[in-house]
């Protein structure tokens, strides 16, 4: 029986395992439909408006991105539950293996005791002892054999629960298995769907390229202007400290760039919520063939009133107007610098400190593009630009 038991625990281990698996998965593909109903909902709003715009095309790419990635979750918690299955089967294969092999033993046993049952044999036996220290050992046999009969009756008892849970639980690990196929296929069906709007609209939008090469180059000149201004001010208050004879930062600003640093992809975003449809560095335009776009920071879909905010305490370096691109603020964290622009109004001023998800201002929206509202949000180590995805949190 020690080997039964110590059999079981091993597979037992190794499905509590498995079900701390479906468990985190399940978390995941959770956030994800999440993320997906949200982006839906933008959607939506876009489609309100019948022009064709970029912005649409870029929350179709995230959707069809995350809509991929959930069906990715959806085979991933399938073939967890497949393993989980399997260990379950081979436990309840082993259950009714050493359920069969006990009965079979504790009838042998049942059997034993109805042919020895007269008391007669019974003071026989012992007194047929050749001494009384056997006598006194065939007296304790006969008591451990009738503990053990009654603990074989225990132990069947025990493993026919553990059976019973066993299989029920296996049929409901089927079910959801089933359901999951049945999901798994209405996920791909809408990820169809959603490639031929975005096929639809590439090809709207190709017939548009005049117009969609005159918005590249106000956004590439707006993101200079973003540019200049920042390494103007990082030029600007390194001259100051220059000239106060501060040839390094203050004690206050080394451990506001460290918290800054240990917080690493866990930074709160700068919406309360909100879609990524551009993402850091040089890739290529969603529609305008072999033109690679360059981006110093991502960009934030979300809905329209919505507010920017700080992502960590900070002070507010500057705030200023950006040519045809509204209102743009610069936070500055010890060594570290964010920015966040593309706002219609801001609520702070230069010199303020602020926390962590305090308003900075209203992300503005485009009424000429389907209430299109997007942050634009950059990270820099000083004149370093750094990928914002690595460190607001996932």
């Amino acid at each position: 029986m020690k080997g039964v038991f110590l059999s079981l625990l091993l597979l037992l281990s190794g499905l509590a395992s498995i079900g701390q698996s479906l468990t985190d998965l399940r978390t995941k593909k959770a956030n994800t439909e999440q993320v997906i109903k949200y982006t839906s909902s933008l959607l939506q709003e876009a489609q309100k408006n019948e022009k064709v715009s970029l912005n649409k095309l870029k929350l179709l790419n995230s959707q069809i991105e995350n809509r991929n990635q959930l069906i990715r979750e959806i085979g991933s918690e399938i073939d967890a539950l497949n393993n989980y299955i399997s260990g379950n089967s081979e436990v309840s294969e082993m259950l009714q293996t050493d359920l069969k092999d006990l009965k079979k033993e504790y009838a042998a046993m049942i059997r034993f005791a109805q042919k020895n049952k007269n008391s007669y044999d019974i003071l026989i036996f012992l007194l047929s002892a050749e001494n009384l220290n056997q006598a006194y050992k065939r007296m304790l046999y006969l008591k451990q054999y009738a503990r053990y009969r009654k603990s074989q009756v225990e132990v069947i008892q025990a493993l026919q629960q553990i059976l019973e849970e066993k299989v029920e639980k296996l049929k409901e690990q089927k079910r959801q298995k089933a359901e999951l196929l049945t999901s798994q296929q209405a996920e791909t069906d809408q990820l169809q769907s959603e490639k031929n709007q975005q096929s639809q609209q590439v090809q709207n939008l190709q017939r548009q390229q005049r117009q969609l090469r005159k918005k590249l180059r106000e956004q590439q000149k707006e993101q200079e202007e973003l540019n200049r201004e920042i390494e103007r001010l990082i030029e600007e208050e390194a001259r100051k400290a220059r000239e106060k004879g501060q040839f390094e930062m203050t004690p206050n600003q080394k451990l506001l760039a460290a918290n800054f640093q240990e917080n690493k992809g866990r930074i709160p975003w700068p919406v309360e919520r909100g879609i990524i449809t551009e993402h850091f560095g040089v890739h290529t335009h969603a529609v305008l063939k072999n033109i690679q776009v360059k981006s110093n920071g991502i960009e934030i879909s979300t809905t329209p009133g919505s507010e920017a905010r700080a992502v960590f305490n900070g002070i507010v370096s500057k705030v200023f107007a950006i040519s045809g691109g509204n209102m743009a603020v610069i936070i500055r964290h010890g060594s570290f610098l964010t920015v966040y622009s593309n706002l219609k109004e801001v609520v702070v001023k230069a010199g303020q400190h602020v926390k962590t998800r305090q308003k900075v201002g209203t992300i503005y929206s485009d009424s000429a593009d389907g209430d299109k509202t997007i942050l634009k949000f950059q990270v820099w180590q000083e004149n370093k630009k750094m990928n914002p995805e690595d460190w607001i949190s996932k």
